[in-house]
This record gives structure tokens, C-alpha cells and sequence, in this order.
């Protein structure tokens, strides 16, 4: 039996090889994920261990805490009274001290090198040889004097910098002109992830990102003779328990590798996800190559059964073809993995990130989950087809051409769609009911109304396909209305190639609707909420501006109204609250405020606005008496000035005067500011303020528009990398399409020479195979998109609430291509199977059983 099965693989191989592409493609992904991630989490752990090479003890401060109060206490880091005895101890070897923060390079027309958020600047710490160990010089020295910086090698390459030449450099204030004192090479992560690392002297550093004399970290170098373990327990006693952490450089490596670990985790979760959605459309092929082999040779099986084979032979016999085509394609997917780790390396390489060198990774567990997935995928889609083979009548079968499904099967069929779409769609509504905390419950509900649909696919296919069916035949005339009775001649198999489709634009078109919608909601903000011409930010995501920004702008006379929008905190009762600090006199021009009581104009008297969510939960209304305490731990009382309609986005629930609110704070944190120019928006005046700036690479200075491109951008670009993962699984829905079309031509054999011989040419042979493919196609296609919009809804209705302007919009743009797309799909699926149908010869077809 075995060696039967052998040759029926043989013996079919162009199907097969279908069958195989599918599982090849999902095996694949599997393997190049865990390659491409196993590789990258060993070589980020190999240069997060190589920068702590000669660190036997690291110190790090997590800054000044807060008391019960609210005040900040303790140091703001590791002071040098603390680093100075360290180094008095008799074990250490040498002791560096660190702190970073942001600085941007620009290059010879003042545009930002490297990408914002992984622009570093840092201090130069020599030990006692006069060298910092963490850098290689290639050029010149390290920084010793306040002006003076040192560049990495390739953000020296990019801006054509030379040692001697003046460099311009900006943290989160004015930009500043440095000399550049030498160029190294680093093992940072932040210039492997495409980033720039600025060196600055160290008191310089300490200036700019904490306080003089203190340090975020110190690295201690141990004597010979002393052990790590040793130098932590002598060091522990030095610093404060409360707001450091000492530990060995040994530890530290070995905690940063497994946060590698942990981050490569998140994407590996993304793209098995993707995996897995190819594997689970690969089933529905694999189901069906399996139901059009054992029906193509229901002779041959009734043979083995009538000369002595029973059922669990003839079910084992399938099962073994299953098991082969399983094993080989895990084979040919594991090494396509490997190439596809190699070219996902390339393409991350080409967006400007440098990833660290390593040797390519295959694990063992690798290799275990291709094989495991690849033979255990192909014989679950396997076994149903198998288990029908020994239902298989030896005299029945002798005489039949296929098995037709009974019709309690597909009343029992039916009845359990129905019921599981129901569950399905009712567990959907339960988690719109949830708002917010329903999200699990929609994408559960998802998965049951998406199996349901599968389950009572076949019912809808006669009724769906009927209604297009007098559409088809004025069109396309006799061809058009066989091709309609050809795709419910036999409903199973039209489902199974249909839920391909389906699922794949269920998928598509749910993101499409959600990132449209997103899309549009921020669009509307923009426009509605948002009356500034310009928003001035860090190029650097999350980066404050320094408070100087607004002064300077003020200044100057282009500048019709300035505002920062200032972030802080607000301790009201036990708990902190977010509040903004604005410009009372600018802050109404700027951004468009409805007040449902009271007025902004109550800002400048010292008075808060509070937001309307927030108003109602509190219970707070215009002339309320607001009890709060400030970051400095000192306590007010306030007075609610007005109540205006939430502006989630672009405002806290509470807004003053940012002379009150920053005169609480040392170190205010300021996103943003937002200006109005006089005359409007215009090229001239963004340049304007640009040249205020002093021409700073570090920040953006972006129009209404730029705003709404910069999140619409976010958004297409995530649904261009699901469209891309998604497009695997619709490469197999082709595959399965061609195969329904292959084994339908091959079941009508007879029927189309019959056709050909009473006058149906060649060409209108192949129009109804091609119809017959764009009919399954467009029913699977109009499905999803259904489906979708249905998910998208619902899902959409949970954000409803916390995105201002929210209301779902229908992309019928997009949904038309998906559709245009499925048609074509059908088409090119229908090229092989149309040509093979219209090459039949009559007389041979005609005799054919």
C-alpha cells in the first residue's frame, strides 16, 4: 500500500505541486521568522554583551523619586562624591561615568542625519589611559574641551565631516556650533539601528541631559585578582539602594539579552500570526487536491477494496501520500525560510537601519516546528478526504464517477454553520456592547462567525451564485449560464475554494476600513480642532522641546500668536491627573476650543478649563473650588473657569496658564508648540520660522497638512506591510482555484466533448471555465469584504468614544480594487484549466466514463 501511495504522487504532479507550493509558502514564513529573529537576537546579544566587555560592576540611577506627597527626593543621579569613592576602593581598576539624551547632527544644508528617534549624544569618559574603551578612534580624539564633539564614522560620512571642521548639533534647545575633535567607531545600538551618536565633553553632557556633578550610570573596571561578585558587595554599601541598582556587567549583558529576546518576541508573534492565517487558507487547498485525487480514483480504490484491502489500508494509503508531500514540502519551506531570514535582512538594511553581523542562526526547534507544521498541516487537510476513501463501496464505487455528498450531510452541515455563525455574530455584538474592553471579545466572536460562514458556505453558494446567474447568461450567453450552473455543481467544493478568498478579504478589508477611518478622524481633527499654521516638534519622537522655544518665537515679528502645549501633572485627591499648560492670550487662536460654560478668556485669570468627559466625572462645573498639588508638592486651590468639549489629541482634561502650571516644575516636558504666522501658512513663513529656530535639524516644523500625511502615513504604510503578508495567503487562494477549475474540467470531461460536438467552440469553451473561475472568485471576494466591514464596524465601535471625530467610512475605492483584483485572480487561475478544456478531443471526451 505504501508503494501505491508512492506512485500516486507520483503519478499526480502538477496538483501536487500546487499542494506543495501552499504549504511550502506557510512553512516558510515559520522558518524564516524564527531564523531571521533567532540570528538578530543573538547578534543584538552579542553587541549588548561586547559593549559591557571590562565592566565587572554597572551602577545605574533611576533618578529621583517621589514621596507620598508628590515631591521629588534624593539625587537626580549617581554624584561624583559617590563615583570618587568607588574609585578609592582597593578592587577597582578604573571607573567611567555616563549620562545621554538626544543631540541631531545636520548635515551641509542643515537637514537631520540619521533617524530621529536613535539620534544619541553621550559623554567621553577616558580612564586612566586616556582613552574610553567604549570607542575606537579612527580620526582624532575624543572631546576635551566645551566645544568640541566627536562624531561616529557614519554620520561623519554622511555630513562630509573632517576633524577640525565645525559641526552643528541640537539637543532640545537652540542649536549650537562644535568643533569636531575625531571620528570613531561603535558598537552602539543606536547607530546600528541607523542612527548618530554625538560625543560631548563630560561636563558639557551632564549640562545638557541631567544636572553637573551627577552621572546616569557608572562602569567599574576590576583589578586582577578581584572578582565581579566581589566588587558589587563593596561597592552596594556606596550607593543609594533606594534610587540605583548595582550589579555585575555579567548580569547586565545577560538581563539585555533576554529584553532582545523579549522585543524580538513582539514580532515574531506578528509575522507567525501571518503565517498561520497562510497555513489555515493552505488547509482549504490541500483539503481539496486530497477530495479531487481520491475522486479521481474511485476505480482504483474500489479495485484495492474488491482484491482484499480494507478500509483502514485504503484510509492509510491517502494519509501515507499526505505524509509524503508533508515531509518533502517542510523541507523545501525550511530552506526557502533561510533565504527569506537572509532577504528580510536586506530589506531592513535598505530603510538606513545597520543591523549588527552575526552568524545565521538555525536552531533545532526550528527545524522540529517546519517539519512538525509541514506533515501535520498537509495530514489534517488530509484525513477527511482519507476517511471518505473508506466509505468507499467496492461494487458501488465500480460504476461512479464521484461520490456526491448526501443529502443529510448537508442538512446536518447546514444546520451547524447556521448555529456557529449565530454564536459568532452574537459574541461580536456582546463585545460592542463592552466598548473598550470588548476588543478580545470581537476577535473571538470573529473566529466563530468566520468558521460558521465556512461551515454553511455551500448553502449560500446556490442562492448567491442563482441571483447572477440571468446576468451572466445576456452577457456572455450560453457560456455565462453554464459557467453559473458549473460553480453550484458541486457546492462543497465551491465553498471550500470561495472560504480561501474569503478569509484572506475579510482580513484585508478590515484593516483597510479601520486605517481609512483612523485616517479620516485625524483629518477631521486637523481641520475642525487644529487652527495653528505650524506645529513646531523634535524630530525625535517623544523628545521635549526646551521652554526657550515659545520665548524665541515670540519674538520674532512674522509670529502672530505662540503657544507651548506643556504636559504636566495635577495631584487631585490620591491620584495624578495629565494637565497642559498653554498661552491664555494665544492658546484660542491656536487651537479651535468649544466651551460647552464658561470661557478661555478665564485662563489668564489663573482659572483651570477642564474637559467635558472629565467635568461630568468629577462632577465639576464652572466656579468649582478644585483642590489640587503641583509637582513640587505645593498645594492651591483652583477655580474652574470654563468646561469645553474633549480634545483627546491635543489637549489633558485640564488646562491653565503655563506660567502657573511650569512654575511648578524644573524640567517641564513640552511636545509641542504651536504657531500662527502673519498673512497665514505659507512657504515663506514656514521659512520664517525655521530661520527663528536657527535653522535646527532637530526639530520639524510641520504644516496642517504635514500633520495629517504624517499619520496618514503611519497608516498606510502599516496596512502596505499587511497587504504584503496577506498577499501570501491569496497566492494560495490562486493555487486553490486552479485546482477546483482542474478537477471540475476533468469531471465534465464527457460533458464538454458533447458541448464541443454539437457546436461550442474552442473560445466559448474557455469563456465558461474563465467565468466559472470569476463567479467562485467574486463570491469568495464579495464574502470577505461583507465580513469585513461587518468586523471593522464593530471593532471601530470600541474606539468610537476615544477618537474625537470618529465615524466609520467605507474606502469604495479600495473595496472596488479588492473586488477588480478577485475577478482577475479568476481569471488567471481559469488560464490552464480553460486551455486543457478547450484542447479536449471530441471523440476521445465523448468516450471518456
Amino acid at each position: 500500500m505504501f508503494r501505491t501511495a508512492l506512485r500516486n504522487v507520483l503519478a499526480h504532479k502538477a496538483r501536487l505541486l500546487m499542494t506543495l507550493l501552499a504549504v511550502v509558502l506557510g512553512v516558510a514564513f515559520v522558518s524564516g521568522t524564527l531564523v531571521f529573529t533567532d540570528t538578530l537576537g543573538k547578534a543584538l546579544s552579542g553587541q549588548s554583551a561586547k559593549s559591557y566587555d571590562g565592566v565587572a560592576v554597572s551602577v545605574s540611577s533611576y533618578g529621583q523619586s517621589r514621596n507620598e506627597e508628590g515631591q521629588k527626593e534624593g539625587d537626580p543621579g549617581i554624584s561624583q562624591q559617590t563615583l570618587d569613592k568607588v574609585k578609592a576602593l582597593p578592587g577597582v581598576d578604573s571607573v567611567s561615568g555616563r549620562v545621554s539624551g538626544f543631540a541631531g547632527v545636520g548635515d551641509e544644508k542643515g537637514k537631520l542625519i540619521g533617524s530621529g528617534w536613535s539620534n544619541k549624544g553621550s559623554n567621553y569618559a577616558p580612564v586612566k589611559d586616556g582613552k574610553d574603551p567604549r570607542y575606537t578612534f579612527t580620526e582624532g580624539t575624543g572631546p576635551a574641551k566645551a566645544d568640541q564633539v566627536a562624531l561616529d564614522k557614519e554620520t561623519a560620512l554622511k555630513g562630509k565631516y573632517k576633524t577640525g571642521d565645525k559641526v552643528r548639533v541640537a539637543t532640545n534647545g537652540p542649536v549650537k556650533e562644535y568643533t569636531l575633535s575625531g571620528v570613531f567607531t561603535t558598537e552602539d545600538g543606536a547607530v546600528s539601528a541607523g542612527g548618530s551618536l554625538v560625543l560631548f565633553d563630560t561636563s558639557v553632557a551632564q549640562q545638557l541631559y541631567l544636572k553637573p556633578g551627577f552621572y546616569e550610570e557608572i562602569s567599574v573596571g576590576a583589578k586582577a585578582g578581584t572578582s565581579a561578585d566581589q566588587l558589587l558587595t563593596e561597592i552596594k554599601p556606596l550607593v543609594d539602594a533606594k534610587n540605583t541598582k548595582a550589579q555585575t556587567g555579567a548580569a547586565l549583558a545577560e538581563q539585555q539579552a533576554k529584553d532582545v529576546q523579549k522585543g524580538m518576541s513582539n514580532m515574531n508573534q506578528m509575522l507567525l500570526a501571518f503565517a498561520g492565517i497562510a497555513l489555515f487558507v493552505g488547509v482549504f487547498l490541500i483539503y481539496n487536491t486530497f477530495t479531487m485525487l481520491v475522486t479521481q480514483r474511485t476505480k482504483e480504490l474500489a479495485l484495492l477494496r474488491a482484491v482484499g484491502a480494507n478500509r483502514g489500508q485504503v484510509m492509510r494509503s491517502v494519509l501515507s501520500e499526505a505524509l509524503v508531500v508533508g515531509v518533502v514540502s517542510a523541507a523545501v519551506g525550511l530552506v526557502a525560510g533561510v533565504g527569506l531570514a537572509v532577504g528580510m535582512r536586506s530589506v531592513i538594511e535598505s530603510f538606513g537601519a545597520k543591523l549588527p553581523a552575526g552568524d545565521l542562526v538555525i536552531a533545532p526547534g526550528t527545524v522540529v516546528a517546519a517539519l512538525v507544521i509541514g506533515v501535520l498541516v498537509t495530514t489534517l487537510a488530509a484525513l477527511l478526504p482519507a476517511w471518505r476513501t473508506g466509505r468507499i463501496a467496492p461494487v458501488a464505487a465500480m460504476g461512479s464517477a464521484h461520490l456526491p455528498a448526501t443529502a443529510k450531510s448537508l442538512v446536518l452541515r447546514n444546520i451547524l454553520g447556521s448555529v456557529i455563525s449565530l454564536v459568532g455574530i452574537g459574541v461580536v455584538m456582546l463585545g460592542v456592547s463592552m466598548a473598550g474592553d470588548g476588543r478580545m471579545v470581537i476577535g473571538a466572536g470573529a473566529f466563530f462567525l468566520i468558521i460558521g460562514l465556512i461551515v454553511i458556505l455551500p448553502l449560500l453558494s446556490k442562492p448567491v451564485i442563482a441571483a447572477v446567474r440571468p446576468g451572466l447568461q445576456k452577457v456572455f450567453g450560453v457560456p455565462g449560464k453554464l459557467a453559473a450552473q458549473n460553480a453550484v455543481r458541486n457546492p462543497r467544493r465551491t465553498a471550500v475554494t470561495a472560504a480561501s478568498l474569503a478569509i484572506g478579504l475579510t482580513l484585508v478589508t478590515t484593516l483597510s476600513v479601520l486605517g481609512i477611518t483612523m485616517g479620516k478622524a485625524v483629518d477631521r481633527m486637523s481641520t475642525d480642532k487644529l487652527k495653528a499654521d505650524y506645529r513646531v516638534s523634535m524630530a525625535a519622537e517623544g523628545m521635549p522641546l526646551d521652554k526657550s522655544v515659545a520665548e524665541t518665537l515670540a519674538k520674532n515679528p512674522a509670529v502672530k500668536a505662540v503657544s507651548e502645549q506643556a504636559a504636566g501633572y495635577l495631584k487631585i485627591g490620591d491620584s495624578f491627573r495629565s494637565a497642559s499648560g498653554v498661552n491664555p492670550a494665544a492658546i484660542g487662536k491656536l487651537l479651535n476650543i468649544e466651551t460647552v460654560s464658561g470661557s478661555v478668556d478665564s485662563l489668564a485669570k489663573g482659572e483651570v478649563l477642564v474637559a467635558e468627559t472629565t467635568a461630568k466625572k468629577q462632577n465639576l462645573s464652572v466656579g468649582s473650588a478644585l483642590q489640587v498639588q503641583y509637582d513640587d508638592g505645593q498645594k492651591a486651590t483652583l477655580k474652574v473657569g470654563g468646561v469645553y468639549k474633549d480634545l483627546e489629541g491635543l489637549l489633558s482634561p485640564y488646562v491653565l496658564d503655563n506660567k502657573i502650571l511650569g512654575g511648578h516644575s524644573e524640567d517641564q516636558y513640552i511636545p509641542e508648540v504651536y504657531v500662527n504666522t502673519a498673512g497665514g501658512a505659507s512657504k515663506a513663513n514656514q521659512q520664517a520660522v525655521v530661520d527663528a529656530l536657527g535653522k535646527n535639524p532637530a526639530m520639524t516644523v510641520a504644516t496642517q497638512q504635514d500633520m495629517r500625511n504624517e499619520m496618514g502615513g503611519m497608516i498606510n504604510t502599516m496596512l502596505n506591510i499587511m497587504y504584503g503578508l496577506l498577499g501570501m495567503a491569496l497566492i494560495i487562494s490562486v493555487l486553490g482555484v486552479v485546482n477546483t477549475l482542474a478537477m471540475s474540467v476533468f469531471e465534465r470531461t464527457q460533458e464538454i466533448g458533447m458541448l464541443r460536438a454539437i457546436g461550442l467552440d474552442r473560445g466559448r469553451v474557455k469563456n465558461m471555465i474563465r467565468l466559472e473561475a470569476v463567479v467562485i472568485s467574486l463570491f469568495g471576494a464579495v464574502l470577505g469584504v461583507v465580513i469585513g466591514v461587518f468586523l471593522a464596524w464593530a471593532v471601530g465601535s470600541t474606539f468610537a468614544k476615544s477618537v474625537p471625530n470618529y465615524a466609520l467610512v467605507l474606502p469604495w475605492d479600495r473595496i472596488g480594487i479588492f473586488l477588480l483584483l478577485a475577478a482577475v485572480v479568476g481569471v488567471l487561475a481559469a488560464m490552464w484549466p480553460a486551455r486543457s478544456a478547450a484542447r479536449l478531443n471530441m471523440l476521445t471526451a465523448i468516450k471518456t466514463e
